[in-house]
């Protein structure tokens, strides 16, 4: 089970959270919103999150593969959970401050995932590097858009 096949599974579970977050788009009322001058294209967000999509996938993977069910798998599962959340509190609520919240703790599950699976995955520890660097930029975003609006 702990074969290359089983890296289906692991794409299969960020497929649907990234489907379910897919469920909300920005869509009008984000399109009225103030947004900083340093906000991508829209386009960039799709491009980016695919690619994100794919690293979280593999490094949850390695993590598994390497050490089994670790804490590390709990902080990858979280931060599946948090991810798809976001979406819904940003474009299905509204609610910038909460979805703020939210990115703030999809970060810390992202460095307790680095920092636990570290022992047993290096390669999935820098896996998550990028997914760290473009939270942190989306919360930047984020913090923006609420302070604007």
């Amino acid at each position: 089970m702990r074969s290359l096949g089983s890296l289906v599974i692991f794409a299969a579970l960020v497929a649907a959270a990234a489907s379910s977050g897919s469920a909300f788009m920005p869509g009008e009322w984000y399109a009225a919103l103030n947004k900083p001058s340093w906000t991508p294209p829209n386009w960039v967000f799709p491009v980016a999150w695919t690619i994100l999509y794919i690293l979280i996938a593999i490094a949850g993977w390695l993590a598994w593969r390497a050490g089994g069910w670790t804490p590390a798998l709990l902080a990858w599962g979280a931060g599946l959970v948090l991810n798809a959340l976001w979406s819904y509190l940003m474009f299905g609520r509204h609610d910038i401050a909460l979805a703020l919240a939210d990115l703030v703790a999809l970060w810390g599950a992202i460095v307790v995932f680095i920092i636990t699976a570290w022992p047993v995955s290096r390669g999935a520890s820098y896996l998550f590097l990028p997914y760290l660097a473009w939270v942190t930029f989306a919360g930047a975003l984020n913090f923006a858009v609420w302070q604007m609006n």
